[in-house]
């Protein structure tokens, strides 16, 4: 079971990276990965940002109606 410091460090080695990866990575259930990452975010220590896929065909994965398929939630240290 992972610690807040480590998923911290976690972000600080990786860079950006999505909830699911590092729940890969340190062993850990997403549900106490995603209560980890938003205290770490109410501390201010880290940020969500979206990230848009760039599979789609058309390119306007924004506007299609399975846009939010194409978007990606990452984290990363403040």
């Amino acid at each position: 079971m992972a610690t807040l410091i480590e998923v911290r460090d976690l972000l600080a080695l990786s860079g950006r990276m999505d909830a699911q990866r590092i729940s890969e990575q340190l062993a850990t259930p997403m549900p106490l990965v995603n209560a980890m990452l938003s205290r770490l975010e109410a501390m201010g220590k880290a940020e969500r940002q979206e990230e848009w896929l760039s599979g789609c065909l058309s390119g306007s994965c924004r506007h299609c109606p399975e846009g939010k398929a194409c978007r990606k939630e990452v984290w990363q240290l403040r």
